[in-house]
């Protein structure tokens, strides 16, 4: 089996994925993404492009991502029919389409099966535009998406399969491509993931902070980027409450200063635009700085021991794309707030294996923070069944969706039989 893994930023999603199909037997995997993928460690077979120019200054704003996926595309080509000249031809094209890369895969693989991971389409209501009121969606951006659902809507044509990660971004396609969409996450290591009574860290301020620790309590919140798509406007008011009713309790916080989403913030009265949210937040709210830790970026053993160390982690979000971290943190076992939007509801359920809160309501979120911090029955109950209930996203889950999709599944289920590079020829006929 020969599977071709195409990710702007790769390895992205597929990580996991890559590992395991580049690790069975008779299977070939290359990759392809931009010269600025970080690549996967152990993952030689990475072949990385680079458009011929950048998007024009003078192009039409409506227009700029339609032509930056159209270089992708074409830079993305050159690529792939450099991997047919030297002899290589893919039997599955797995790929994150959302910055053009497949535009023209049929063209240099035309007999290849082309599965999509589609994470979004799109809309001018109710999701990652138009939900906050604080923020209201200007007519000249409710345009502008219109056109950028044009990429969208030619990956889903052209694809063989398409797969998204939850039921709520399936909604979010139109209603004609919908029977299209498989619903099928891509899988986190919950296998690797587990609590750590002993966990500790060190603050770069150098305050030691441990799990359990009743005299030193940590909340934790973590996304890509602070801002607000994930709710960092209304986790900064609620931790103004929260110190203001607790002296104990710390906060630990990981994410970069850009924007992964949305929009920089404002100008704030007559003073220019902070340079982030999170200095843009900083002059609204009155925070403890002894007890607030601003981590950036972790490696990856450093974030674990984060969420491993949390008495209460808050993720929230718009009504957007699912966060792996709040999937990490279940798995880990620190106890959830987050909060009541879509497609959190598909995993998490109120007094069940989280407590959910209304996305807006700041006092709410840090009455129900401290109340999980300071822990009960109740909490531990939720915590262990939101350790049992992650395992639906397990990557052994994961795995098996995908070959499904990729249509091997049956056969790898039944390897016993026979050998598996006869098996997956015969996946293929």
């Amino acid at each position: 089996m020969r599977v071709l893994v195409i990710h702007q930023n790769f390895p992205g999603q597929f990580a996991h994925l890559v590992r395991e199909w580049a690790a069975r037997p008779g299977w070939e995997v290359r990759a392809l993404g931009r010269e600025t993928a970080s690549g996967l460690p152990g993952f030689d077979a990475l072949l990385c492009h680079t458009p011929a120019r950048s998007v024009r200054g003078d192009q039409h704003p409506y227009l700029r991502q339609m032509e930056a996926a159209t270089l992708n595309g074409q830079s993305a080509l050159r690529a792939m029919l450099d991997l047919r000249r030297r002899g290589y031809s893919p039997d599955v094209i797995v790929a994150h389409p959302g910055w053009g890369e497949t535009l023209y895969a049929k063209d240099a693989f035309p007999d290849a099966r082309l599965v999509h991971l589609c994470e979004w389409y799109y809309g001018a209501d109710g999701a990652d535009l138009g939900f906050d009121p604080e923020f209201p969606a200007r007519l000249d951006a409710r345009a502008r998406i219109r056109n950028w659902n044009a990429l969208h809507t030619l990956n889903l044509t052209q694809c063989d399969a398409a797969v998204t990660p939850t039921r709520w971004q399936q909604s979010r396609h139109p209603a004609v491509f919908q029977p299209q969409l498989q619903v099928q996450h891509e899988g986190i290591a919950t296998h690797m993931l587990t609590p750590d009574p002993q966990a500790a860290m060190t603050t770069p301020s150098g305050v030691l902070l441990r799990a359990g620790d009743a005299d030193r309590p940590v909340i934790t919140y973590v996304a890509r980027h602070l801002e607000p798509h994930r709710g960092f406007h209304v986790f900064m008011r609620a931790l103004e409450h929260i110190q203001r009713l607790d002296a104990r309790c710390h906060a630990v916080i990981v994410g970069a200063d850009g924007v992964s989403y949305g929009s920089p913030p404002p100008c704030n009265g007559h003073r220019p635009a902070a340079p982030n949210w999170r200095a843009h937040l900083l002059d609204e709210v009155q925070l403890d700085a002894t007890r607030t830790h601003f981590m950036g970026t972790l490696p990856r053993d450093r974030y674990l021991r984060v969420l491993q160390i949390s008495s209460a982690h808050v993720y929230l979000t718009y009504p957007f794309v699912l966060s792996w971290s709040m999937l990490e943190a279940m798995a880990c076992g620190a106890p959830l707030v987050a909060s009541d939007t879509a497609p959190v509801r598909e995993v998490l359920q109120d007094g069940i294996n989280a407590r959910l809160v209304d996305f807006f309501d700041a006092r709410a979120l840090a009455e129900t923070t401290l109340a999980v911090m300071r822990g009960d029955t109740a909490t531990a109950r939720r915590r262990q069944q939101a350790m049992t209930d992650v395992q639906r996203y397990s990557l052994e889950a994961g795995i098996r969706g995908y070959d499904r999709v990729l249509g091997v599944g049956r056969e790898l289920e039944s390897t016993e039989t026979g050998s598996p590079e006869g098996l997956m020829g015969e996946a293929l006929r």
